[in-house]
């Protein structure tokens, strides 16, 4: 390769590897969306694109007749991972302990995308990765690729889905990580889903007043607010090395990888259970359940216990308002169901391994959140 190239920030010689490993990473997850009735071309893997086919669900004539005559549906989403992978560069610089701290970020920048996904009703079948770095020499660390390479494989098993293709530029121009961490990567990706049959698309337009919320808990900060934890822990004499409560420090409690609600949002389609809406957990915190713009008011009467890296920010003095606004505070999804449906949904995700608490009904009103356990009233997001 030119020199003078590889000079001016672009080093084919150190970015190559990291990409072998990532498609050899994303040929042992060609599988996992078959029980999906998605099957990858196997001739063309390369971050050129991906080729995949619907063939039906089912083994029998009667299943595959179903599936032929309901038809499908397709959903993509694309997001970023955010700042999250920040932390792990400053642990891996700073923590001294043998750890990249990358075993779970790809999970995180997966889930971010899936959690998205399957509030239509759609189960992931494809991901594809972008991993944009700001020098070439980030690409040239074999432990922390390995760590990051099977975090993807790891996530594209639980969830069912192929990582057939993806991208690792070096942008010297354009990605610069905030001081002393001295080189991080911008994280996004794309996830299509499938919605088979089709009428499992969830729009969200049955929410109705007399809806209940359930609230599914959180695996902790997920990748929303990362931000605020990066600031307070800045101001820290051990900054992110500060000891919590658990005996944990703060950067491996920021660290937690997001929570896959995918097994749960498929339990319950499979056994006739139709959400009126699903809702992540993510940006605008608990403000978010008031996610819909028609009038509603929705009325939160009950709370899970609250992750220990959010009453943490709590005794750094962040408001409680700014924390429901920013922060998950326990609850990484959402799940507006008819009354009748709470026993259920709440039997099904024993069943899957989530807990799961009714936490509040939709009323007519204001569009706002009534979050009664702390006498707080809440505005939709953006206000």
């Amino acid at each position: 390769m030119s020199s003078e190239y590889a000079r001016s920030g672009v080093n084919y010689v150190l970015i190559e590897p990291f990409k072998e490993a990532m498609i050899n990473t994303g040929k042992r997850t060609l599988s996992f969306p078959n029980r999906r009735g998605v099957f990858i071309n196997e001739d063309v893997l390369h971050a050129h694109g991906a080729v995949y086919k619907y063939r039906g669900r089912g083994k029998n004539f009667f299943s595959r007749f179903v599936s032929r005559v309901s038809g499908h549906l397709l959903c993509q989403t694309q997001e970023g991972l955010g700042n999250k992978n920040w932390i792990a560069e400053w642990m891996y610089q700073f923590a001294k302990n043998g750890k990249t701290y990358y075993d779970g970020i790809g999970i995180d920048a997966a889930m971010l995308i899936v959690n998205d996904v399957i509030a239509q009703g759609a189960m992931p079948v494809v991901y594809t990765d972008e991993v944009a770095a700001g020098d070439s020499e980030w690409f040239n660390d074999k432990k922390r690729t390995a760590d990051l390479a099977e975090s993807y494989y790891r996530i594209c098993e639980l969830t069912g889905m192929a990582m057939p293709a993806g991208e690792s530029p070096a942008l010297r121009y354009l990605v610069k990580a905030e001081l002393p961490v001295k080189s991080a990567p911008t994280m996004s990706g794309c996830v299509t889903g499938i919605i088979a049959p089709a009428s499992n698309l969830i729009t969200g337009r049955e929410l109705q007043a007399g809806d209940s919320i359930i609230g599914v808990t959180s695996s902790g900060l997920h990748a929303n607010g990362v931000s605020l934890v990066i600031k307070r822990a800045l101001a820290l004499p051990d900054q992110f090395l500060t000891r919590l409560p658990n005996c944990k420090t703060l950067g491996d409690e920021a660290l937690i990888p997001t929570r896959s609600y995918v097994a749960l949002v498929e339990s319950l389609l499979n056994r006739g259970i139709h959400p009126h809406a699903l809702l992540p957990g993510t940006g605008d915190g608990v403000g978010k359940i008031a996610f819909d713009k028609r009038p509603f008011s929705y009325r939160i009467h009950s709370w899970p216990r609250v992750p220990i890296i959010f009453q943490f920010m709590r005794e750094l003095g962040v408001s409680l308002e700014d924390c429901l606004k920013t922060f998950n505070w326990g609850v990484g999804y959402y799940l507006f169901v008819a009354p009748e449906d709470v026993d259920a949904v709440i039997r099904i995700g024993d069943l899957t391994g989530y807990e799961l608490l009714e936490v509040g009904v939709v009323e007519e009103g204001d569009r706002k959140v009534i979050f009664e356990p702390e006498d707080i009233v809440l505005p939709p997001p953006g206000q």
